[in-house]
């Protein structure tokens, strides 16, 4: 069996890191963006039902409420760096619901994708970062979402800074060992 693909794989994971400072004066190309939106496309959900819709939201001056929106809803400086932004919503009357105990998966399905988009991404050169610290009522009046459909992540996407510091591109170095989160049979 050859595991060449793995090692390949290994390395875009490992690399994929949270940038919080990004290149405002370099654009990301719109094919790019296509391109990462795709691969959240070609992601997994629960009984293939694809509870998503992605908000690509540039610099064009065409994009400047809903960039304000996020901007109002999410306020640290650092996220006015990014050429673009992906508002990434779940919609809970798509989603698949457990018969067990009605559980919406619309946030694993929406966290699947957004994940294929933050990897695609890194694939691609670009830095990106999950933000879910904000109010999604007020975003989701404002990009005029319909009834069930809520932003679940925003993920700012563009060129890391040539200046970005540690605090603002962190190597995803802080994770737990693999034994401590790995159990055979039981808990």
């Amino acid at each position: 069996m050859d595991h060449s693909s793995y090692s390949s794989f290994s390395n875009l994971v490992t690399a994929r890191r949270s940038c919080r400072s990004y290149d405002i004066d370099r654009p990301v190309d719109p094919a790019l963006l296509r391109a990462v939106v795709d691969a959240a496309r070609r992601a997994p959900s629960a009984v293939n039902r694809q509870p998503w819709h992605f908000i690509v939201i540039t610099t064009d001056p065409a994009h400047a409420g809903a960039r304000e929106a996020v901007l109002k809803v999410y306020d640290r400086k650092w996220i006015a760096t990014a050429p673009a932004l992906i508002v990434c919503c779940c919609n809970h009357n798509e989603a698949w619901h457990r018969g067990a105990d009605g559980k919406d998966h619309s946030d694993i399905d929406i966290a699947i994708a957004t994940e294929h988009i933050c990897l695609a991404a890194a694939a691609l050169g670009l830095g990106s970062c999950w933000v879910c610290n904000f109010d999604p009522a007020p975003l989701a009046a404002a990009l005029e979402l319909p009834e069930g459909v809520e932003p679940a992540a925003i993920i700012p996407i563009g060129y890391p800074s040539a200046t970005a510091t540690d605090g603002e591109f962190r190597p995803a170095t802080t994770r737990k060992p693999l034994d401590d989160i790995l159990s055979w049979g039981k808990f």
